[in-house]
C-alpha cells in the first residue's frame, strides 16, 4: 500500500457513512456533489488542513481522520495544488466507500491516535 490518504471529519459524519457505505463529504460543509471531489491530505499536511478548516475544534474528540487505502477506491485519486506552484494534496474524485476506510483515528490537534 503506498501512502495512505487521510481525510479529516466529524464523527457523526463517519457515523452515517458507515451506515450508508458510502463516504461524500468533500470538506467541512460541502458535499461530493456540491464541490466534485472529495478533499483529502497527507499525514504531514493533516495539522495545517486541520488548522484552516476547525480552528480552535481542530482538537476536539469530535474529529476523526479516516485513514484511505487509495488502492481500494474505484473513483480516480488527483494530486493538484491550489494555485500555481503551490502544494499538492490529493483529490478523490468520487465517493469514498467504506471498506476503503483501513483505520479511523481520533483527531487530537496535532497527532492523531487510533480510535
Amino acid at each position: 500500500m503506498s501512502e495512505p490518504l487521510l481525510h479529516l471529519t466529524e464523527r457523526s459524519l463517519w457515523d452515517a457513512a458507515r451506515d450508508r457505505g458510502t463516504y461524500e463529504m468533500a470538506t467541512r460543509g460541502r458535499t461530493l456533489q456540491e464541490e466534485g471531489f472529495i478533499h483529502c491530505s497527507l499525514r504531514h499536511q493533516l495539522p495545517g488542513v486541520a488548522a484552516l478548516l476547525y480552528g480552535s475544534r481542530a482538537g476536539s474528540d469530535e474529529l476523526v481522520v479516516l485513514v484511505v487505502d487509495a488502492e481500494r477506491l474505484a473513483a480516480p485519486v488527483r494530486y493538484e495544488a491550489v494555485g500555481p506552484g503551490g502544494e499538492e494534496f490529493p483529490h478523490v474524485y468520487g465517493p469514498i466507500p467504506v471498506s476503503a476506510v483501513v483505520d479511523v483515528e481520533v483527531w487530537t490537534g496535532g497527532e492523531a491516535a487510533s480510535a
